[in-house]
């Protein structure tokens, strides 16, 4: 059974910074692409970074580019979202997806709220 079990969310000031992590099981880690994805209230889901399992390459989306670092450790099969300078248009709900081939899963997601 597959499972991705994401932690780390919360309250934060604006400037502020958080670390998400997602724990996964259940998949061989290392062949899978591991991203972020947020969504806003009233908003789609957009996908915020993602790091690829052979070279563990990685992109960015514009807004947080520069902010946000996506890294992974595939011995303990976790990825990471390290996340600084943290504004209120951050704020939502963050999920961890998987994909490889033609499989992908999902998390179950972590609020982050950046608000004053």
């Amino acid at each position: 059974q597959v499972q991705l079990v994401e932690s780390g969310g919360g309250l934060v000031q604006p400037g502020g910074s958080l670390r998400l992590s997602c724990a996964a099981s259940g998949i061989t880690f290392s062949n899978y692409a591991m991203s972020w994805y947020r969504q806003a209230p009233g908003k789609e889901r957009e996908l915020v970074a993602v790091t690829r399992g052979a070279g563990g390459s990685t992109n960015y989306a514009y807004s947080v580019k520069g902010r946000f670092t996506i890294s992974r450790d595939n011995a303990k099969k976790t990825a990471y979202l390290e996340m600084n300078s943290l504004n209120p248009e951050d704020t939502a709900v963050y999920y961890c997806n998987a994909r490889w081939v033609l499989s992908a899963y999902w998390g179950q997601g972590t609020q982050v709220t950046v608000s004053s």
